[in-house]
């Protein structure tokens, strides 16, 4: 069975950390088991809320704008083309110094009550 899901006929939401989520495929819209695409955007001047995820793995693929990725304590600037790798239990953050559009992979897919603050 093929599965399309097309991102402008999927529904956002705002996630637990503060992020606007699109869910492109994920446990909600498909019949996934092992992993979640999201399209986040996070406006100029914002940021996520500090957390990490028990189970999680996570990859960030920018698409546009500028930012700044905190991960356990070293922050480092991004922009479109990077790809970033936040591994399970690792603290982090994104701040948007322009508006930031970006790809969310989790494996397992995301759940809210894998995401935990400070």
């Amino acid at each position: 069975m093929m599965v399309i899901r097309n991102r402008d006929r999927q529904t956002p939401f705002i996630t637990k950390d503060g992020s606007t989520i699109i869910s492109l495929l994920d446990y909600v819209n498909a019949p996934v088991e092992n992993q979640s695409l999201a399209e986040a955007f996070i406006p100029a001047g914002s940021s996520t809320r500090r957390h990490f995820h028990r189970r999680s793995e996570e990859f960030y693929y920018i698409l546009s704008g500028i930012g700044l990725m905190e991960m356990d304590g070293e922050t480092r600037e991004v922009g479109r083309g990077d790809a970033i790798l936040i591994p399970c239990g690792a603290w982090h953050e994104i701040r948007a110094q322009e508006d930031l559009v970006f790809l969310c992979c989790c494996a397992p897919p995301y759940q809210h009550g894998d995401t935990f603050f400070e």
